[in-house]
């Protein structure tokens, strides 16, 4: 905490933001930054003082996020910039998706790239003349430093103001050219066959998945593969979903401990992840391999599904009945510490014996694996990952399958009971409609191929939490909850999302009441 964010008796002193919900907007709530949140008054002052606008998007289990508030949004040099220089306003891009979109498109445009945290800086009237992703406090990674960039942008602001001006009009024209363009042919099966077309020739032959590092799962690109093969009969669909969902699950992207999916891969081969793990991840990806199983019938997806579903039923699920938003990156202040393992806490946990089986089986190495990416250097600390399937593995070992998943079980067990007694990752317990909404189906259709009715019981116990505390007096559905509070109007996102859900909810339990209410939701959706 830097001295100005105290007060002169040596209390914290507090921002506009300590009065919001977001957990985003509450971690800054005691920056020295005067950060305000999105609405009118920001603008006012930003209108009446003169000044350019610092807009600052990100989410609060973002790493780089929490990289860029310590070196700059808590540093009391940079604050002090920031508060002569701008109006700052933080965001949190999962209560305002439609503000982030906009903005988000504006990088792009400007940048060629994107991510959060999202830097923008504009007018008093909205029109950005400047776009960047992290800063860092002084010029490193090749990218010019906060305490360069704020001097900078006064100077242009204060001598140069009509370029400024200018550059913001013709960036906020060319904003409105984008949304205004004309809508695009109709869609026919020659549309289906390009997007398989373009798939085949991005997909990674080595290490399944699309491009290069950093790697994203996109399970909506294997939903669309999954059912481009059940249509088509084109083998090659069904081998890339393959492909990659068994290399997803042996990377370090999955969590062997814990279960669950980290939200990408920061190399091509699914290794190292960034460990944050986000519940749309998680509902999506549980779908896709529950109809991997479906297409195929092998129990290795069923298994992945259901530790899925367990991961989020033990830690992703409010006792009210919601699903939370997601968990960080960090735990202690240091990305991954939560998950990685040094090889001398295996032995100590387990014994030598056992130990040693799970060195060998999850490539662990005495001097780490695990490279800080800010820094560079090596840890001594491991991303367990497999590098061999479980068939592979007992053949080596002359084992059984089963002999050897029984005692992996018995030792995964031991690590997460040893790794519960960590400091845990802060878990942003927002309850968001459209993640909800996915989650939901995901359960629902879970319920349905597994047979399995806590599957159905969460599902439903989630629809009912929505409709109860998540609507107006009038109908309408709300976004988001926190704290026993409900607000912000539903977007697209959330009617299509939740409507899928209820969906997928009635197909498993035949309750008719969730089939109206879906298409109550989805005559609203058509409406509005």
């Amino acid at each position: 905490m830097s001295q100005e964010s105290k007060s002169k008796t040596g209390e914290k002193h507090h921002n506009r933001l300590i009065f919001e919900k977001s957990p985003y907007l509450l971690q800054h709530a005691d920056n020295p930054v005067d950060w305000y949140p999105w609405g009118p008054e920001a603008f006012e002052k930003a209108r009446k003082e003169n000044k350019p606008v610092f807009l600052s998007i990100g989410y609060s289990t973002c790493h780089w996020c929490h990289v860029m508030a310590r070196e700059s949004f808590e540093d009391s040099e940079v604050a002090r910039l920031m508060n002569e220089v701008f109006v700052s306003i933080k965001v949190d891009r999962e209560e305002r998706p439609d503000i982030d979109n906009v903005y988000m498109m504006v990088c792009q445009m400007i940048t060629g790239s994107g991510g959060w945290p999202l830097t923008i800086i504009m007018t008093p009237d909205q029109k950005p003349f400047f776009a960047a992703t992290y800063i860092p406090k002084e010029r490193r990674f090749g990218r010019m430093g906060m305490l360069e960039l704020i001097p900078r942008i006064k100077e242009l602001w204060t001598t140069r103001r009509d370029e400024v001006l200018s550059s913001a009009n013709e960036i906020t024209a060319a904003l409105q050219q984008v949304s205004q363009d004309a809508p695009g042919e109709e869609l026919d099966e020659t549309t289906l066959d390009l997007a398989y077309e373009q798939l085949a020739k991005r997909f990674d032959e080595q290490h399944g998945g699309f491009g290069g590092a950093p790697k994203f799962p996109t399970p909506h690109n294997f939903l669309f593969l999954l059912r481009y093969w059940k249509r088509t009969n084109t083998e090659r669909a069904l081998q890339m979903v393959e492909k990659t969902l068994q290399a997803m699950r042996r990377g370090g992207i999955y969590d062997h401990i814990g279960f669950g999916f980290h939200r990408y891969s920061t190399d091509s081969h699914w290794f190292v992840p960034h460990f944050e793990k986000m519940l749309y991840d998680q509902a999506t990806l549980a779908i896709v391999y529950t109809e991997a199983y479906q297409a195929t019938g092998k129990e290795e997806y069923a298994q992945t599904a259901r530790e899925i579903f367990t991961y989020v039923l033990r830690d992703m699920t409010a006792p009210e009945g919601g699903f939370y938003a997601a968990e960080d990156a960090e735990s202690e202040g240091e990305e991954g510490k939560f998950y990685l393992w040094t090889e001398e806490e295996i032995r100590q946990v387990l014994g030598s014996e056992e130990a040693a089986l799970i060195v060998k089986i999850f490539n662990i190495e005495e001097g780490g694996n695990f490279i800080e990416q800010v820094t560079g250097r090596r840890t001594a600390r491991n991303v367990l990952h497999l590098t061999k399937s479980v068939k592979e593995l007992a053949s080596e070992l002359k084992m059984s399958d089963y002999d050897l998943q029984k005692r992996l079980q018995a030792m995964r067990q031991k690590l997460f009971t040893y790794r519960e007694k960590r400091i845990h990752p802060h878990r942003d317990d927002k309850i968001l409609t459209d993640w909800n909404g996915l989650m939901i189906a995901a359960f629902a259709k879970g319920a349905r191929v597994f047979d399995e009715p806590r599957y159905a019981e969460a599902a439903r116990g989630a629809v009912d939490f929505i409709l109860k505390n998540m609507c107006t007096s009038d109908g309408e559905l709300l976004h988001r909850y926190r704290d026993e509070q409900a607000a912000l109007p539903a977007q697209v996102d959330d009617y299509a999302f939740l409507i899928w859900g209820m969906l997928e909810l009635y197909e498993t339990i035949f309750e008719v009441r969730y089939l109206q209410i879906a298409l109550d939701l989805n005559r609203d959706l058509i409406e509005h």
